[in-house]
């Protein structure tokens, strides 16, 4: 019984080393061809989900496959982080190992792209300010200031949708002769694979301390913080639905159904 029991092990463990093998070839062939589909410097990393993998492969369907990539360039972006992930997908194994993959049927595709704000500072006009930085803002601060109490500032929050959001843009700019910091309020807004930034205020101070600025300035200086970045170039970005602001970055969300691994580039490309 004891020899039976070490063969069992033995067996199971080859079984499962196979398995991992075959696992990890299909991962290197799906992300080569993702990297040439794309046009990516690296190959991505791919993770084909689900245990085992032999199973999955013979019958063809897999539940999730997933692909991620850092330090993506994109015209004057440099540091773009992508995710994407693939549910629902066809892919019969005589393709993968033959990494003939772009006829792979992905039932249902979630994207995802984030901004760093050093790359959204290579965005003209934006270049015009030193150091930006981002942070989050309400829609209701953006607008309005401090002068909304919190029934109409939550009113404000609800009444949009997840394609609009407030953002805090700050950095430095010449004033009067002289560099300030300079706090500009604005709302990001998709318009189609359009990211429009629209400042509304500035301020001298930030968003618990506010100094007026004199109009003549806020009219000399708000259209530096006005800009419209592409994203319609971007790999993995289907037409954007929604919009996040984080510390530092902003995240764009989309989702394609029925699509093929051929047709990614053309689809995530808007």
């Amino acid at each position: 019984m004891k020899r039976i029991v070490i063969v069992l092990v033995v067996l199971v463990g080859l079984l499962v080393g196979a398995d991992f093998g075959a696992a990890t070839f299909a991962e290197h062939t799906v992300s080569q061809k993702a990297r040439e589909q794309l046009g990516l410097d690296q190959d991505p990393a791919v993770s084909i989900h689900g245990f085992p993998f032999t199973l999955q492969a013979i019958s063809g369907e897999y539940d999730h496959i997933s692909i991620t990539a850092d330090g993506v360039r994109v015209q004057e972006l440099q540091d773009i982080s992508v995710r994407a992930n693939l549910h629902d997908v066809k892919a019969p194994m005589s393709d993968l190992t033959s990494g003939n993959v772009d006829n792979i049927k992905i039932g249902r595709l979630v994207g995802e792209i984030t901004l760093k704000a050093s790359d959204i500072a290579r965005v003209a006009p934006l270049t015009n300010i030193d150091d930006l930085r981002i942070e989050p803002s309400s829609k209701a601060y953006v607008l309005h200031g401090e002068g909304v109490d919190e029934e109409k500032a939550a009113e404000i929050e609800e009444s949009g949708d997840d394609s609009t959001a407030g953002v805090r843009l700050s950095g430095k700019a010449d004033v009067a002769g002289e560099r300030i910091e300079i706090f500009a309020f604005a709302m990001i807004e998709l318009d189609g694979t359009t990211i429009r930034i629209t400042p509304h205020r500035l301020q001298f101070g930030n968003d618990k301390e506010t100094t007026v600025v004199p109009e003549e300035v806020q009219q000399a200086l708000l259209p530096n913080f006005e800009a419209d970045i592409n994203a319609g170039d971007m790999p993995f970005t289907v037409t954007p639905t929604a919009i996040h602001v984080a510390s530092g970055s902003l995240t764009l969300h989309g989702e394609a159904e029925n699509v093929t691994f051929a047709g990614v580039s053309d689809t995530f490309g808007g």
